[in-house]
């Protein structure tokens, strides 16, 4: 899969994760829906390490531990 492919994949896959996430909020007893939702949540994770390690972070935030070294005014 190359790097745009992968990307799509991954936002389908949050897609439904998303999806599945708020039917869990007006049916949080829905047993096959939570099953779903742990399912998605894995591919999810395993779609986004796969696409770090071939292409670098997902996300443009969230990745720095610290912002003491970081000067957000010129």
């Amino acid at each position: 899969m190359n790097q745009k492919q992968l990307l799509r994949q991954i936002q389908a896959v949050s897609l439904m994760a998303v999806d599945l996430h708020l039917f869990l909020d007006t049916h949080p007893n829905d047993t096959q829906a939570l099953k779903d939702y742990a399912k998605i949540a894995k591919q999810y994770q395993a779609l986004e390490q796969q696409y770090e390690q071939q292409f670098g972070p997902v996300h443009n935030f969230g990745e720095a531990s610290s912002f003491d070294n970081y000067n957000w005014t010129a």
